[in-house]
């Protein structure tokens, strides 16, 4: 996280480092920075050189970026957005970072789609991160991740706040269901 600056993804530089979520515009949110820190140690063991990462609703870019610098330049990272305007904002952010070589050279993307579809093209992959809650746990995100993989998602409606499971893809298809708490 210390080699991607946030003040790149957020609308006011100034509050880059306060540790609370922060609109980005269009009814997005960039989240607090415990909870990006909390999430990368629940994939770190998923993202190492060479691995391969998709980021639902990739906002602002930040996480997207820091999952591109965990996996470098043999493994690929891929963003997709819903909304076109943070995407393109999201690319240009991820340019100022020391993430954008990787752009550059395609192994970051960032597309606009529908999240609950996820990347097929790209699929399957290591680990999936999904940035905000679903009622349930989308099918085809499932069929996307690599047996062994892990899925962080937020599943459920009870006021955002919410328990969030961490889906492990073993290797006969069944997914455990390990919960873990964010508050």
């Amino acid at each position: 996280m210390s080699q991607v600056d946030r003040k790149f993804f957020v609308p006011i530089a100034k509050n880059a480092y306060k540790d609370v979520a922060q609109v980005i515009g269009y009814g997005a949110t960039i989240s607090a920075p415990h909870m990006h820190s909390y999430c990368l140690s629940l994939l770190a063991d998923h993202t190492k050189p060479g691995a391969s990462v998709l980021d639902i609703g990739s906002g602002s870019g930040y996480l997207t970026a820091v999952f591109g610098l965990m996996v470098g330049e043999t493994g690929r990272t891929v963003g997709v957005e819903r909304i076109p305007e943070l995407v393109k904002r999201s690319i240009d952010a991820i340019k100022q970072t020391p993430a954008g070589h990787l752009m550059d050279k395609g192994r970051i993307v960032v597309h606009v789609a529908d999240g609950k579809l996820g990347n097929e093209e790209g699929a399957p992959y290591d680990c999936i991160h999904v940035g905000a809650a679903a009622a349930e746990l989308p099918e085809a995100l499932v069929q996307q991740l690599k047996p062994g993989g892990r899925m962080v998602i937020p599943v459920g409606t009870d006021n955002q706040v919410i328990s969030s499971n961490c889906y492990c893809r073993s290797i006969n298809m069944k997914i455990p269901v390990l919960p873990l708490y964010i508050w």
